[in-house]
């Protein structure tokens, strides 16, 4: 198959059905591939974007070991924001409707990292409103596939809005939201017990 038809055939599948976290859990695929997240009328609005034509994702990502484990098992659940990009996306323009606070991934031993957890509470907030707002699509990598060049190809068509990279246009209120994020943990302290 050529390059340009595993593109293409990516797209179809990323276009196609779409999963709830619920139903995901035993839909999505345990292998490599791709996936787009999708959000409804109201999350578009919540995160105050808008598509740029009908049925553009929000995000899409690439798995290297299992989709199921990638998508579900990280990016949908509650205390893992300090390892998903497009919790850490959601969360920077979700902040003030989520009430949510910024703390290092690592509580125990800050290291002055960009990428930033959430409070519990919050954290949990923001799987509830992935839960309910958003949806998952995937597609899974052929053999001999290099997956970052395809996902590279379906990023640049499909220009989601909380990808940071390989869009090829600039993302400023995103990076700026996130950067404010990353300088809250940074300079997060434990609270004063009494």
């Amino acid at each position: 198959m050529s390059f340009d038809a595993v593109v293409a055939d990516a797209l179809e599948h990323l276009a196609g059905v779409q999963h709830r976290r619920s139903d995901a859990v035993e839909l999505v695929a345990r292998r490599p591939g791709l996936y787009a997240f999708f959000g409804d009328e109201p999350a578009w609005s919540h995160l105050e974007i808008r598509p740029a034509f009908h049925g553009q994702p929000l995000y899409v990502g690439k798995a290297e070991r299992s989709l199921n484990g990638r998508d579900v098992g990280t990016h949908f659940a509650s205390g893992k924001t300090g390892s998903s990009t497009v919790r850490r996306s959601l969360a920077a323009l979700l902040v003030e409707g989520l009430s949510l606070v910024p703390v290092p991934r690592n509580l125990a031993r800050p290291d002055g990292s960009a990428n930033f957890a959430l409070e519990t509470e919050g954290d949990e907030r923001l799987s509830d409103w992935m839960e309910h707002r958003l949806a998952l699509a995937t597609w899974v990598k052929p053999d001999g596939v290099v997956l970052d060049e395809v996902e590279t190809a379906v990023v640049r068509r499909l220009r989601p809005p909380l990808n940071l990279d390989k869009v090829g246009e600039p993302r400023e209120r995103l990076r700026v939201a996130r950067k404010h994020m990353s300088d809250l943990a940074r300079a997060w302290q434990p609270r004063a017990t009494s």
